[in-house]
């Protein structure tokens, strides 16, 4: 009956250690797998974690961020981190079904419900680096708002262009109107047949 008393022990220690919550204390992103070292409790830290994540998105916690490990069959020293959070740098106000992508520095991608898309670059370049053609397809209009725009090569339109004044094609117009007597000019006369 002892036996089975301790086996139903160990059992359910480790059951209780198949999960934990740890602050992250160093990381490493320079392997094909990142590994945080995680500060578990004042007698447990665990060195060289690996960090599962989505694929398609990575990150780098900040140090101090909160940390979910699993432990394999509740081994304490075989764990992986499932997820992590920065409680000082997340986002709060979002409605239910929003998302947004962010950076300790307070640049994001929000999609909102009822706003679009919203790219805060905090006062920071964006690029788009490789791509053979950018295209805007949008249904009622781009608008610029900055006070100079750069362009390196041609500029083509399959529309009127225009400025607050008047249009490009208007200015044309004036242009082919436009002419100035000429004088001490003669018309050659017409050839003869």
């Amino acid at each position: 009956m002892t036996s089975h008393a301790g086996a139903i022990d160990r059992l359910y220690r480790r059951i209780l250690s198949v999960m934990g919550r740890g602050r992250v204390t160093t990381s490493n992103d320079t392997g094909s797998v990142q590994t945080l070292q995680l500060s578990m409790g004042p007698f447990e830290i665990h060195d060289a974690t690996p960090r599962l994540a989505e694929f398609g998105f990575t990150s780098r916690p900040p140090l101090q961020s909160d940390a979910v490990v699993a432990f394999l069959n509740g081994d304490r020293s075989n764990g992986v981190v499932i997820a992590t959070a920065h409680q000082p740098s997340r986002p709060t106000g979002l409605q239910e079904g929003e998302v947004m992508v962010y950076d300790l520095w307070g640049k994001s991608v929000y999609f909102t419900e009822s706003g679009g898309i919203v790219i805060d670059a905090k006062n920071t370049d964006v690029t788009v680096n490789n791509a053979a053609t950018v295209t805007i397809n949008a249904s009622s209009g781009v608008t610029m708002n900055t006070p100079l725009l750069k362009v390196t090569g041609d500029i083509e339109s399959g529309g009127n262009v225009s400025d607050s004044v008047r249009s490009m094609a208007a200015d044309r117009v004036l242009y082919n109107e436009h002419g100035h007597p000429a004088s001490g000019v003669t018309t050659p006369p017409e050839p003869t047949q």
